[in-house]
């Protein structure tokens, strides 16, 4: 499986023929070590004060899957066209790590069919709601399946469990998309509730705050959870899937709609499991963060910290019980679109991912 390339180092992103190096620059940027001009793609410039590597990086283009640009950087359409040429999303995260973007390439596998039954099924009230109601309890399930890891380990859950469990069992007869919702945003705060007795109260999380992160828990959720959408952007995109026709989420515009429906399904695993992992093993700290501006912010070691444990999580392979045999975390995200494609051309129900672990 190709990989995920994350800048965050001041430096250049370079391209001399059909190979791609990053080459990292320390205050002043080295010379090129070869007449032939190259070609710059990007520039991240920075004044972050650590000592850097100034050796090139080769980034074989076959093996890069996107890229996300974690500082602030300037480029050129030749970035874009490269990117777009070698079929490569780009994520672009700000200064204070939150989500700005995405550059999403002209999509390659182009499906009319599925494209129209995509429509066909979010036109429908009554098919819209069935995958709204699959997103749902897929999420609920793996919620619920974090607490109930922590409540067999001295942590005491069980109240925040049998309320979430019985907000779950209105889900299959809700009839709108708003009471989903509303269904989905109760589950999440009980939830939430139980992030003190797992990480203890120096980092209590009050309630959910994201715009802007109003302590050091919320701005670990918001940049985890920007992390996953972003992940299950990419592999939306190796898919024939449109990522703007939704069924949870409303559709809309400047905005992939479906990431974050399928995200719904995967942040307990991926972003929550993490933050509670590196938090309880203080490989994350309160230090490790800034306010400013009526905000807090995870500072750009921690986010690096961060960014590394999640790329090795998406690695980590399980054996599947299904398929009987190994596969990344991160192939269980395609697994979804795939699924998801089947329910829609009518082959197979989809019934969403719940960790079975």
């Amino acid at each position: 499986m190709k990989r995920m390339y994350y800048i965050f180092t001041p430096g250049k992103l370079k391209r001399k023929e059909n190979t791609v190096f990053y080459v990292p620059f320390k205050n002043v940027e080295p010379q090129d070590d070869e007449n032939l001009q190259n070609e710059v793609l990007l520039s991240v410039d920075s004044d972050m004060a650590e000592s850097l590597p100034t050796n090139k990086i080769v980034l074989p283009v076959q093996d890069i899957d996107s890229f996300y640009i974690m500082t602030e950087a300037s480029f050129n359409t030749k970035f874009l066209d490269f990117c777009s040429a070698n079929k490569i999303p780009i994520h672009f995260f700000n200064y204070y790590g939150f989500y700005s973007g995405t550059y999403y390439p002209k999509e390659y596998l182009l499906s009319g069919s599925l494209l129209v039954n995509q429509v066909k099924h979010y036109s429908s009230i009554s098919k819209r709601l069935e995958i709204a109601r699959k997103f749902i309890e897929g999420a609920a399930f793996n919620l619920s399946k974090n607490l109930k890891y922590y409540n067999t380990r001295n942590k005491d859950l069980q109240a925040q469990i049998d309320t979430m469990e019985g907000l779950a069992m209105d889900i299959p007869s809700a009839t709108s998309i708003e009471q989903l919702m509303g269904i989905e945003g109760n589950i999440r705060k009980v939830y939430y509730t139980g992030f003190e007795e797992i990480l203890g109260k120096e980092f209590e999380l009050i309630s959910r705050k994201y715009n802007p992160p109003s302590n050091p828990l919320n701005a670990l959720i918001s940049f985890s959870n920007m992390m996953v959408y972003t992940t299950v952007l990419s592999e939306i995109y190796r898919t024939q899937l449109n990522p703007t026709i939704s069924f949870l989420h409303e559709p809309g515009d400047r905005r992939f709609s479906l990431a974050l429906d399928i995200a719904e399904i995967f942040k307990p695993l991926f972003a929550d499991r993490l933050i509670f992992k590196m938090i309880n093993n203080r490989q994350i700290q309160t230090k490790d963060f800034e306010s400013r501006l009526n905000g807090y912010y995870l500072k750009d070691t921690a986010r690096k910290a961060f960014v590394q444990e999640y790329d090795e999580k998406l690695k980590t392979t399980i054996k599947h019980r299904k398929l009987q045999k190994e596969i990344s975390y991160r192939r269980i995200i395609r697994l979804e679109c795939y699924k998801l494609i089947k329910h829609l051309i009518g082959d197979t129900e989809y019934e969403p991912f719940k960790i079975w672990w």
